[in-house]
């Protein structure tokens, strides 16, 4: 009996398929808790954070490094 043949009867691809449905069943529980939609508000808010200008880059006791 060689390697393949005994990895071959072990009926180890069980915890293959039962990896890919955890993946699987992990992927949609994340999708669903960040697009669900009582966090829309919220989502929006973090969306345009980038562009809002509310505070400066610097405070204004730190010297710009362009200055």
């Amino acid at each position: 009996m060689n390697l393949t043949e005994i990895m071959s009867n072990a009926g180890l691809s069980r915890y293959a398929e039962a990896a890919l449905l955890l993946f699987v069943f992990a992927f949609v529980v994340i999708v669903w808790r960040i697009f669900r939609p009582s966090r829309r508000q919220a989502l929006e808010r973090q969306a345009r954070l980038p562009l809002e200008d509310d505070h400066p880059p610097f405070p204004s006791h730190v010297q710009h490094p362009g200055k």
